[in-house]
């Protein structure tokens, strides 16, 4: 079991490090990924379509209706920029909700205002 919790690790962190504007530190333990996320939301941050994501808690939902993929925000975990993401699912879960979220993620659905 400890061999497929590192392969699920290693899967979500490569993925998550091809994410253009997402900044992530290799975990240390556990089962979850906490990336910073804080140039997605923000003040002035909107998805078009959607509305502003002033926060890692907005962004949160918004990959939730968007994504359909429940995340939790890391201001409960001490990290405001960041979000939680466990990787104790199966390898095709996490596969589909990574896919999921590379596409709600890209650039071309987020507006940056002033």
């Amino acid at each position: 079991m400890v061999k497929a919790f590192q392969e699920r690790r290693d899967y979500v962190v490569e993925r998550l490090k091809q994410i253009p504007r997402v900044k992530l530190a290799e975990p240390q333990g556990a089962f979850y990924v906490l990336p910073d996320m804080s140039q997605f939301f923000g003040h002035g941050v909107q998805v078009r379509g959607y509305g502003p994501v002033p926060d890692a808690d907005a962004l949160c939902m918004y990959l939730i209706h968007q994504a359909h993929v429940a995340l939790v925000p890391g201001d409960a975990f001490g990290a405001p920029n960041c979000i939680r993401i466990s990787y104790a699912a199966s390898m095709a879960t996490l596969k589909e909700a990574l896919d999921r979220v590379v596409r709600a993620l890209d650039p071309q659905h987020f507006v940056h205002s002033s």
